[in-house]
């Protein structure tokens, strides 16, 4: 559910995923959101968090 709700806020432009995975507490889920964003055609949101 949380990972979806990132998704989102991704897809929609109101969070950037460096962002949000450059906080520990999400972390956790990335691979979901990963696998959403690759689902919905959006592998282009991904980037290499540093």
């Amino acid at each position: 559910m949380m990972a979806m709700y990132i998704a989102t806020k991704i897809m929609d432009g109101s969070q950037q995923y460096s962002y949000v995975f450059s906080i520990s507490l999400y972390k956790r889920y990335q691979a979901d959101v990963d696998a959403i964003l690759i689902g919905e055609g959006r592998e282009d949101l991904i980037v290499t968090v540093e």
